[in-house]
């Protein structure tokens, strides 16, 4: 064989092997896409006191894991605990207006009572004299007297309904229910609650990150002096538009984590995010921007999935860990091979880069 044939055959080679890589690559891009755009999150709470007052005491370290219910820190609860004694003065006061409430309405009872006996008393002299004055044995004069206290007896009777109507809008429901007391409890209620929120505790497990806290810091309401990374996991990926065509919920997928190189972790797709940010139009009063390119083929857009490991790491890999996500499709025995034997290659590759 000549040079000039040797030199074509190795020409035609290369170039099968392009074609063959490129149809390779395309097909796999379909049917067992992978991507090295993917990392693990956390959830980072913020850690911020609900009540504000001067911490009285750390009870963790910067760095350090802490489960639900466990004490962070607390505030001097002492302006707290006047509170809610001031509170239970109330809640007393308000139980002795009621007793003394329904005094006075036994008292403004009574008051009818007398005053509706007296006006019938008058009512009845009334009438009688009424009949004597025809016959002229009492005059005029003491007929009108006797009148006007009936009258006087009437609005009487009247006043003291208004006083016991107006006893019972202040007294309210029967019993230690009423408005009044409701109030005062609810009010001790909230100061107790306030103490309670001097003792900052963990609502979640997870690590306790940027501690600046120290004891006789004055903190304000809602200002965060810490933040918690939770233990919870999320994966998440970003893929081709085109490369999820035949991709949807529970597509088994495998996750090769940088920091852990050939170590191979079994996962599921969870759920797809809605939309990405180049997809959110802002109504601000303006006209549409067209994006303008000058590009014949554009740029591919990306979407984000998110991933669930089948089984607790049993290791810690901080939020933002980077990875590789290789999905396997499920109906084809032969292309899962090739895609479990394309990640495993990649995970060999993290050894040396």
């Amino acid at each position: 064989m000549s040079p000039d044939q040797r030199f074509a055959r190795s020409v035609q080679i290369a170039i099968a092997a392009l074609a063959c890589c490129f149809i390779y690559f395309l097909t796999a891009d379909l049917s067992m896409p992978l991507t090295p755009q993917a990392q693990l999150t956390r959830s980072v709470l913020k850690i911020a006191p609900r009540v504000s007052g001067q911490v009285s005491e750390v009870a963790i370290t910067n760095n350090q894991h802490v489960v639900p219910g466990q004490l962070l820190f607390s505030l001097d609860p002492q302006p707290f605990e006047v509170e809610v004694q001031q509170a239970e003065l109330a809640v007393e006061q308000a139980q002795q207006d009621n007793i003394e409430l329904d005094a006075q309405l036994k008292a403004a009872q009574a008051e009818i009572s007398a005053a509706k006996a007296k006006s019938t008393d008058l009512g009845a002299q009334s009438k009688r004299m009424h009949s004597l004055i025809g016959r002229q044995l009492v005059s005029r004069q003491a007929f009108d007297t006797l009148e006007s206290q009936r009258l006087s007896a009437l609005a009487s009777v009247s006043a003291a309904h208004a006083k016991m109507t107006e006893l019972q809008a202040r007294r309210g429901t029967d019993g230690n229910e009423n408005l009044r007391v409701r109030q005062a409890r609810n009010a001790l209620r909230r100061a107790r609650l306030k103490l309670e929120y001097t003792q900052v505790r963990a609502q979640r497990s997870g690590v306790i990150s940027n501690l600046q806290l120290t004891s006789g810091t004055y903190v304000a309401a809602g200002t965060p002096v810490a933040a918690m990374v939770e233990d919870s996991v999320d994966i998440i990926a970003d893929f081709r538009e085109k490369a999820l065509r035949y991709v949807d919920e529970q597509t088994p997928a495998v996750v090769v984590f940088d920091a852990r190189p050939g170590e191979l972790f079994d996962a599921r797709v969870s759920h797809f995010d809605a939309g990405v940010r180049e997809g959110q139009i802002e109504a601000n009063g303006q006209l549409a921007a067209p994006v303008q390119s000058e590009r014949w083929v554009r740029d591919a857009q990306r979407q984000r999935l998110h991933l669930q490991l089948n089984e607790v790491l049993p290791f810690t890999l901080p939020t933002g860990a980077k990875a590789t996500v290789q999905l396997i499709p499920l109906d084809n025995g032969f292309v899962a091979a090739i895609a479990a034997l394309q990640i495993r290659l990649i995970s060999w590759l993290h050894y040396v880069y």
